[in-house]
């Protein structure tokens, strides 16, 4: 498992590549292609899940889905 700050300098740089709109980045010695942004935000996802786990916080999230029933 990476240590923490590793984790943090891949966060910003998943984030910032997405916010350019690059699909294609580097971390680390592999590179990475992603084939659409909502891959690319998956692994941000993970990313930030992983990385609260390994500062002992834990991420809580509540969803509500709704319907009119028709």
């Amino acid at each position: 498992m990476a240590d923490v700050a590793t984790m943090m300098t891949q966060l910003d740089t998943l984030r910032a590549a997405r916010a350019k709109g690059v699909s294609k980045l580097r971390l680390g010695d592999e590179e990475v292609t992603y084939r659409s942004d909502a891959e690319m935000a998956a692994a941000i996802s993970d990313l930030e899940s992983r990385l609260a786990a390994a500062q002992g916080r834990t991420i809580r999230t509540v969803r509500f889905a709704t319907s009119k029933g028709l």
